[in-house]
């Protein structure tokens, strides 16, 4: 199935997805700063992106006091394909 767009959405938020998932090998729990060594985007960017996607809650943190995120279950869904574009839309402010 193909993964839904939505006109948020970027390609570094499917670099950062795929990264958390770790396909093949068990799901990553990573700070901003791992994500950016590994995807070659920028950290500001990362970080930018990494807020939009707790937001829409394609990831979440796996501990908020220092910084570290995990690809959630919708994430998981979303890189399968098994959303449909209304999952993902939410009221930008």
């Amino acid at each position: 199935m193909r993964r839904p767009r939505v006109e948020w959405m970027t390609r570094t938020d499917d670099a950062i997805l795929e990264f958390l998932l770790n396909e093949g090998n068990r799901p990553l729990n990573a700070s901003p700063r791992m994500i950016e060594s590994n995807i070659e985007f920028a950290i500001s960017t990362i970080r930018g992106r990494l807020a939009k996607l707790l937001e829409a809650g394609l990831v979440e943190y796996y501990d908020e006091g220092r910084g570290i995120y995990r690809i959630s279950q919708k994430g998981r869904a979303y890189l399968a394909g098994e959303l449909d574009a209304e999952d993902l839309e939410f009221r930008e402010e």
